[in-house]
């Protein structure tokens, strides 16, 4: 059965981190790259930090680059989203994503192009 949880989501104040966990089994990790979405309440799921677990390229949404770190512990398959800096708007549900295609897809917000979803993790950044 695959299964990509999440893990790590929280109230957090306006500059502070978290760091999020997607664990995943169930598939071959190697094969696919693992990014992360968000979605706002009314708004769509947006695409935004990506990483290739056959080589480590990855990718960064504009609004967060430099303030997220994405990693992945390939011998444990978990994918980590380190989040510093948070703002208000940062505040979303978080979705753990597999595509075995590329980060590109990610990149672009591409829904359909995504293979496996996490059921998401709450961050609620408050002011």
């Amino acid at each position: 059965e695959v299964q990509l949880v999440e893990s790590g989501g929280g109230l957090v104040q306006a500059g502070g981190s978290l760091r999020l966990s997607c664990a995943a089994s169930g598939f071959t990790f190697d094969d696919y790259a693992i990014g992360w979405f968000r979605q706002a309440p009314g708004k769509e799921r947006q695409g935004v930090s990506c990483i290739s677990s056959s080589d480590g390229k990855t990718f960064y949404a504009n609004s967060v680059k430099g303030r997220f770190t994405i990693s992945s512990d390939n011998a444990k398959n978990t994918v980590y989203l380190q989040m510093n800096s948070l703002k208000p708007e940062d505040t979303a549900v978080y979705y753990c994503a597999a595509t075995n295609t590329w980060c590109t897809v990610v990149a672009a917000s591409n829904t359909y192009g995504i293979n496996y979803w996490g059921k998401g993790a709450l961050v609620n950044v408050s002011s």
